[in-house]
């Protein structure tokens, strides 16, 4: 049973991490009345939770191989929740804007529950237990703004704080930490010792740019900007879509349509990981190319519904028809769940005593994808705002090319070994 007792310890801890992430979302009123703040410094804000995702997803990804998951998970929730605490006292907006900022590294726990689950899961079960994983985890985000703000109220009056988003980063930061400890208590590395031993020695400096710029590990980074990247960029960006886009005033209206697609994205992926999971075990060729490759079969369609979707998206847009755009934008949230769901079905399997190093590559990579889409989306010099779909699903092609020559089964066979610089690091 513990691996069964793993994949929950990893989701309530990857849950609870991305609802403490986006915990300053429900409370921007308050907060901006408080420091004063502009609408501008409000994005900034927002923006923020992401600047570090790279490079702390890229280094937690590569200690979970080195130290074991539960070390790793509980230091940065222990850490997060000090400063969510820390922030709750803040005077000015430099501080609370730092404090914040720390706050916001929770989102790279995402690669350390990659890690630990597929320390515990066979091959064939895999892309099923990741798909739960990060699907039920990501819903954190939205467990937050539904539960933070009817917690926590504007009537709020309790101990220590008068003011309700003060008092949700303390608690949450006291979760936290709680949390952490637990996950360090019961949480157990891998499923054997000599499991957990072949992990930690692939784990060094050379290691790691090796395994990093194999094409495997390059190809399914790229994939994951055109997934995960651009359901991050979807998510901040649809509401704002739907008001402007078909004159909708109605923000809650706007908020809910744009809510659609989270689902779409959130829910299913794990369907996308089975789908993975399922192919890989009974064999089954769904694509007249890449026979034998069957999870990069899988792969490879879903980031083609991506480039149909995205194209939709336009086309929908285009026809003034606001509900037609809404399930356009729900189609393109399936596309984002399937695809993840099959790269996260292949890190593992294809990297089985790396599988932190290369989730750490792909997640953090991938997260650059909600940063660069959404200045395509309000480009200036665009016609409209339909247009930027088909802009961002043309520039995906290039990385659909490249997937097609690396699945090709004389080439995935050494995606893990061939790479773009480099050769294996000698055992001296």
């Amino acid at each position: 049973m513990t691996k069964w007792r793993t994949l929950v310890l990893a989701t309530v801890g990857f849950n609870f991490s991305f609802l403490i992430w986006f915990s300053f979302a429900p409370f921007t009123g308050p907060i901006s009345d408080e420091f004063g703040l502009t609408l501008a410094e409000i994005g900034v804000l927002a923006s923020a939770a992401i600047w570090l995702a790279p490079f702390g997803r890229i280094l937690t990804g590569w200690l979970s191989d080195k130290f074991g998951a539960p070390t790793v998970f509980a230091i940065v929730l222990a850490y997060v929740g000090v400063f969510s605490m820390a922030s709750a006292f803040a005077e000015s907006y430099t501080v609370f804007f730092i404090e914040r900022l720390i706050v916001a590294t929770a989102g790279i726990t995402f690669v350390i529950g990659i890690q630990h689950v597929s320390e515990w899961f066979e091959e064939e079960q895999l892309g099923t237990a990741e798909g739960i994983y990060a699907g039920v985890g990501n819903a954190g985000a939205a467990g937050g703004a539904l539960i933070l703000p009817r917690v926590f109220g504007t009537g709020w009056s309790g101990p220590l704080f008068e003011t309700s988003w003060r008092a949700a980063f303390f608690y949450t930061g006291i979760v936290s930490i709680l949390l952490g400890i637990t996950y360090y208590t019961i949480g157990v590395a891998a499923k054997s010792e000599e499991r957990r031993q072949a992990t930690a020695e692939s784990a060094t400096l050379k290691q790691w740019v090796y395994t990093a710029t194999r094409y495997g590990t390059v190809v399914l980074a790229l994939a994951y900007v055109m997934s995960f990247g651009l359901e991050l960029s979807m998510n901040g960006w649809l509401a704002t879509y739907y008001r402007e886009g078909f004159a909708t005033d109605n923000l809650v209206v706007a908020s809910t349509f744009a809510a659609t697609f989270s689902v779409a994205a959130g829910l299913l992926r794990p369907l996308g990981g089975y789908m993975s999971d399922r192919l890989a075990r009974n064999e089954t060729n769904i694509l007249p190319f890449f026979t034998g490759r069957y999870r990069e079969q899988w792969t490879f369609l879903s980031l083609c519904f991506i480039v149909v979707a995205m194209l939709g998206m336009t086309v929908a847009g285009l026809s003034g028809r606001v509900l037609l755009a809404v399930g356009a934008g729900f189609i393109v949230g399936m596309a984002c769940a399937f695809t993840e769901g099959a790269i996260f079905a292949q890190v593992p399997a294809m990297f089985p005593n790396s599988s932190g190093t290369v989730a750490g590559v792909v997640g953090g990579v991938g997260t650059v994808g909600g940063i660069v889409y959404p200045l395509v989306y309000a480009a200036p010099l665009l016609p409209n705002l339909h247009t930027g779909y088909s802009v961002v699903a043309v520039s995906m092609v290039p990385i659909v090319l490249l997937a097609a020559w690396v699945f090709q089964p004389h080439v995935a066979e050494e995606a893990t070994t061939s790479g773009v610089i480099g050769e294996a690091p000698s055992d001296d």
